[in-house]
Formats: C-alpha cells, structure tokens, sequence
C-alpha cells in the first residue's frame, strides 16, 4: 500500500520512448496509463512556442493539425489524437517540438537533451537489469549444483 503523497506506479516494462522519472533510484512511467504522453514541460513549450502553427500530420488521413485541433479521449486518458481517424501523433507533436524553429535554440537544445538523459537512464537501467537477471541466473545455478553435490554427500553417509 502506497504511503501518504506517495503515487502508486505500475511495474509494466519502460521502453526508450516511455516518459519516465527517478525516485530513490527506481525508475516509473511519469503517467502509468498513458507512458508515451507529453510531459508537461513538452506540452507548455508546444503551447508557448507552437500554439499557432501545424504541430503534426497524420499519415492515414493525409492532414494536418495545429496542437489545439488534435483530439482528446478523456474517459479513455488518451490525448494528441487526429480528430478524423483517432490514430495517437504524440510522436509528431514531440518530434515537431525538437525540430520547431519557434523555439529559441537553446529551449530546444535543452529540451533535446532532456530527453536523450531520459533514455540513457533508460537504456543504462535496462543494461544492469539484463546483467542482474545473467548473475541471479548463475547463482542459481551454482546453489541447484551445491544443493545436488550435498545431497550426494548426504547419502553416502546415510549408506556408510
């Protein structure tokens, strides 16, 4: 059971797109149902910075949307929709984001390498657990083959 203030986070898998943060060197999704949404940093820029121009276009309907016209699931939690066929362009609008020339370069710099820290965070956690899972594996292993080895003994004493 969470503690009070504390948030309850899924234990789904985090992928390099994933929006994540750290607490006490354990890494969550920032929004557990939704692990690719904007961060709030991101949608401020867009709206500052983007709030008057195309933001991302939708392949399967061949149009283009400003940030305002994209739709939004509310009872489903999903947001960034096109209003036509409903397919998610979060990744446009963030890819737009870290490309507009709206943005004061050093905004989108900074913005840029927020997100390349994110997923190096992630790919770094990933690295230790897959090397963790190779080590918990050896242990095992070796305990199984101890296990084996003293029941062995074990039992020539119980024959003697």
């Amino acid at each position: 059971m969470p503690h009070a203030g504390e948030l309850h986070k899924c234990s789904g898998s985090i992928s390099l797109t994933d929006i994540i943060e750290s607490h006490k060197g354990r890494l969550s999704h920032i929004d557990c149902s939704r692990p690719q949404a904007l961060t709030p940093e991101e949608r401020a820029l867009i709206f500052l910075y983007c709030a008057g121009h195309v933001v991302a276009y939708c392949v399967t309907c061949s149009e283009k949307y400003g940030f305002t016209q994209l739709a939004s699931d509310l009872l489903g939690g999903r947001t960034n929709m096109c209003p036509r066929c409903r397919h998610d362009l979060t990744e446009q609008v963030r890819a737009h984001l870290f490309g507009c020339t709206m943005l004061p370069s050093e905004v989108r710099l900074r913005a840029r390498a927020v997100r390349e820290a994110a997923q190096n965070l992630v790919k770094e956690s990933l690295q230790l657990r897959d090397t963790s899972d190779v080590l918990i594996q050896e242990a095992e292993a070796l305990l199984f083959e101890r296990r084996r080895s003293l029941r062995e003994v074990m039992s020539r004493r119980a024959v003697s």
